[in-house]
């Protein structure tokens, strides 16, 4: 199959079958086009040049970094030789969804510019593991622990503006119980259940969440416990994305205070997928989980009285 065809293809599957928001439509729409250009030998630059703009925007382009104006698709199609209507409107669509704003868009006012693409991942995965070293996932946090994570990470926001962000973390949260949402495997070490984050009232309630997400069917919770090393060689947090759609790879998020990064390169990605393997089979096992949570638990009923 070439690679017209391949793009054909999936653009009709995407459209069928919609998963995520414009996040995850820019970035299918991106690979198709790099197809198409690559196909026909056309470099960056001739392509930039077709949409009146650089070889470093086409670039952001088929990386799904950035929206695509209807016209230029248009253009760039004609330049790829992509002369069908049925099939050139089929590309518009796609172009004309992926420039439609995300739900998270109203948060905008609080949210990270790297972030909007996280949550867009989120949206569209169909496997999210994790490694979180110093909190509780916040896909898993409950709104007094996110509250408490908001205070340490933005000391000099306003009320307004941490209730903001944590309405954002709890609508997050919503494609936990969405039919058809992704599975979540999350490793917690326990550094972040033991450190009484908000104090035992609010550690009490959030060790409930996560017996709770212990009950879930697409739910998986590991505890790394201090009994066991080697954990740092993972660095910090990481996340690992995981798509139904063939044409998006896996991708790895890292998050840091005041930024983050995003790998996609098959090796990068395969490293960190080493990580996480050993990470998972050095952790406890998912069956003591509610063991250790609920000790963990009758020990922040004590405190809170």
């Amino acid at each position: 199959m070439s690679a017209q065809q391949e793009g054909d293809s999936s653009v009709r599957r995407i459209l069928d079958h919609p998963r995520g928001g414009p996040t995850i439509l820019r970035i299918v729409l991106g690979t198709q086009l790099r197809r198409l250009r690559e196909e026909c030998g056309i470099s960056r630059e001739q392509a930039g040049d077709a949409i009146r703009g650089s070889h470093a925007k086409i670039s952001r382009l088929e990386l799904g970094r950035v929206g695509c104006k209807e016209r230029d698709v248009a253009d760039l199609l004609t330049l790829y030789g992509i002369d069908d209507r049925e099939q050139r409107e089929e590309y518009l669509v796609l172009a004309r969804h992926a420039n439609t704003p995300g739900w998270w868009q109203k948060y905008s006012d609080v949210m990270s510019p790297w972030f909007d693409r996280l949550i867009g991942l989120e949206e569209a995965a169909s496997v999210i593991r994790m490694y979180e070293v110093q909190f509780v996932p916040g896909l898993l946090q409950t709104e007094d622990y996110a509250r408490a994570v908001m205070h340490l990470g933005h000391p000099r926001a306003s009320t307004e503006e941490i209730e903001r962000r944590v309405e954002l973390r709890q609508d997050r949260q919503a494609i936990l119980t969405r039919r058809h949402g992704p599975k979540l495997w999350a490793v917690v070490d326990e550094a972040a259940l033991q450190r009484p984050l908000g104090g035992a009232d609010v550690m009490r309630e959030q060790i409930k969440q996560l017996l709770w997400a212990t009950e879930q069917p697409n739910i998986t919770v590991q505890i790394a416990p201090f009994a066991i090393g080697g954990l740092a060689a993972a660095g910090g947090p990481v996340t690992i994305l995981r798509f139904q759609e063939p044409d998006l790879p896996d991708i790895v998020y890292l998050e840091q205070l005041t930024s983050s990064l995003y790998m996609e390169k098959r090796e990068e990605v395969e490293n960190y997928m080493v990580v996480m393997d050993r990470l998972c089979a050095t952790a406890e096992p998912p069956s003591m989980t509610v063991e250790f949570l609920e000790r963990l638990l009758n020990r922040f009923e004590r405190q809170a009285g």
